[in-house]
């Protein structure tokens, strides 16, 4: 098996079996069907009804990884911790971009899982479980056209400014919710999406803070979606906008009020990142694993580049890179998953140092290539790009950093006028 060596000697067996098997699904299926759509032109090809990438959801259906997080007793695999955290590296060492569209296409529907809505549970979570050929796919939409890191700095001052308030707002009418608005053109899985995890505003004096969580069918009256985003990096990720136009849904369909959505957003971006990090830790070790194969071909000098010195020592970067950020990623990964108290500073530290080391991997991995590592004959140019993409994704790392020193600091102690900007 072409993978890396396990440093954890207790790796139960399950889990090997679990590593070895979506290993597999990822370079036999995800990493080609990721090329060829990657190499497409216009954006709406890759989301065809005769795309590679409904049969790359069909065949993810078919071997259950679109319920990987949900419990067992549910009908899921229910992966958790160490799990997961190989799930997710070996889908993204196959293709990042996939990896993140087949995580994405839960998220509306182990929201109502864990909501406890038993109608929701029977009309929706049941037939997404017994799914096999990618027909119900969900989105988490929660970015807006003039709020992208806003959204994402639960438990700071700025999450509360009344100054800035939501896009997609839900008004209460009866026993109903009326919802108008637009999601940003950077929802994951938006324009094939047939429901959403939709994060909106309900109490917009509140801020940021005043918002909510509904579960929404995206075929209901009202809604309507852009045109698939045309992007540098991640280009088989399908991302679009979504439209709300007095979209009316039952108040039991929402799953998160007010009072408990700051809670809720930093529970959904601690996972979020968490799993960020373990998908761009398969994007480094995909991009060191080209460069070593490579510089064992490639000859210069009369020798392989892999017998000079100053590629040994790229190589050796490279390497160490990618096991910090699996130690770190699974780390968090397990921690964050089992206990009763998460930590979102250590999933934003997973989440900006995996996606970092992840580009610098990709970008040292390129060097070796040299002017090879230009052209789209060698696979090393769409990692390299698709990790760029990671830097900005799920929040900015500069704007996660902020937010993450705030919580080291609340949780020290601090205050004054540095915590009130």
């Amino acid at each position: 098996m072409d993978t890396y060596r396990e440093l954890n000697v207790e790796s139960p067996k399950d889990i090997e079996s679990v590593k070895e098997s979506v290993h597999r699904f990822a370079k036999d299926v995800l990493r080609p069907a990721a090329v060829k759509l990657d190499r497409m032109t216009d954006p709406r090809d890759v989301i065809a009804l005769d795309s590679p990438l409904r049969s790359v959801l069909k065949q993810a259906y078919q071997l259950g990884y679109h319920v990987a997080g949900l419990p067992t007793e549910m009908g899921g695999m229910g992966l958790r911790g160490l799990g997961m955290h190989v799930l997710i590296e070996e889908l993204a060492w196959g293709a990042g971009d996939l990896a993140i569209s087949l995580l994405a296409t839960s998220f509306p529907f182990s929201a109502a899982a864990a909501s406890g809505n038993p109608e929701l549970f029977e009309k929706f979570v049941k037939p997404y479980i017994a799914d096999r050929d990618g027909s119900l796919i969900g989105c988490w939409a929660i970015t807006e056209p003039q709020h992208g890191s806003d959204e994402l700095v639960p438990g700071t001052p700025e999450f509360h400014n009344p100054r800035v308030t939501g896009q997609v707002v839900a008004r209460a009418d009866g026993d109903s919710y009326v919802i108008n608005g637009q999601k940003a053109a950077w929802v994951s899985n938006g324009t094939i999406a047939t429901h959403a995890a939709l994060y909106l505003t309900t109490e917009p004096k509140a801020g940021m803070a005043g918002g909510g969580v509904a579960f929404v069918p995206l075929n209901l009256p009202g809604v309507s979606k852009g045109k698939p985003l045309n992007k540098l990096g991640q280009r088989a990720l399908n991302q679009g906008e979504i439209y709300f136009d007095n979209v009316r849904i039952p108040r039991k369909w929402m799953l998160t009020k007010s009072e408990g959505y700051e809670l809720e957003v930093e529970r959904t971006l601690t996972f979020a990142n968490s799993a960020m990090a373990a998908a761009f830790t398969g994007v480094a070790r995909a991009a060191y694993e080209e460069a070593l194969d490579y510089s064992r071909q490639r000859v210069q000098g009369g020798q392989p580049i892999c017998e000079h010195q100053l590629v040994q020592k790229h190589l050796f970067e490279m390497f160490t890179k990618v096991e910090a950020c699996r130690a770190l990623s699974r780390a968090v990964m397990i921690y964050n998953q089992t206990s009763t108290t998460p930590s979102l500073e250590h999933a934003i530290a997973a989440k900006t140092f995996c996606t970092q080391a992840s580009f610098e991997v990709a970008s040292d991995a390129l060097q070796v290539f040299g002017g090879n590592g230009l052209s789209k004959e060698y696979g090393i140019e769409k990692i390299f790009r698709d990790a760029r993409a990671s830097l900005i994704e799920d929040g900015t790392n500069d704007v996660l950093s902020l937010a993450g020193a705030r919580h080291i600091l609340s949780r020290a102690g601090v205050t004054g006028p540095a915590m009130a900007r």
